[in-house]
């Protein structure tokens, strides 16, 4: 019996293999998985109903099973059209700081702009694109995992 939050087999399966610096996606509903991803990621759809899960879920997982070195999420391009709806920070992000916080991580959320986000996640580093329901705008997150630690 597993006792981490995340119990989903093939996300665990691909953690597992996962190393140091390896990229992970959780992409929320609109992000466009099928063409948007590295080389070699797999692809975990997730999407139940819209909503559920939200990327907010599964950062919460994986934070509880995996060591974490950075947090990237898309950030808002203020010449996209979508922009004009989100005058500041995405209130998506302020849930996760207080995820990172509760995770005890010393992480901080660092946004990278629409389509170098696009770029980074185009990586042969890029292992896994978890896609969720999430609804929210500008939801995405980019994960670098870490390594265990000696203490």
């Amino acid at each position: 019996m597993l006792t981490t939050p995340l119990l989903h087999p093939e996300i665990l399966r691909v953690l597992a293999t996962a190393g140091h610096h390896a990229r992970i996606l959780i992409a929320d509903g609109n992000y466009p998985a099928s063409t948007k991803h590295g080389p070699q990621a797999t692809l975990v759809p997730l999407q139940l109903s819209p909503g559920i899960p939200t990327v907010a879920d599964v950062f919460r997982a994986i934070l509880g099973a995996v060591p974490v070195d950075e947090v990237h999420t898309m950030g808002v391009d203020r010449d996209d059209s979508y922009a004009a709806a989100t005058p500041g920070d995405p209130p998506v992000w302020t849930t996760y700081r207080e995820i990172i916080t509760e995770a005890g991580s010393n992480c901080s959320l660092k946004p990278v702009v629409k389509w170098d986000f696009y770029e980074a996640v185009d990586s042969p580093d890029h292992v896994l694109t978890i896609q969720t329901a999430d609804t929210q705008p500008w939801a995405n997150l980019l994960l670098t995992l870490g390594c265990r630690t000696f203490p």
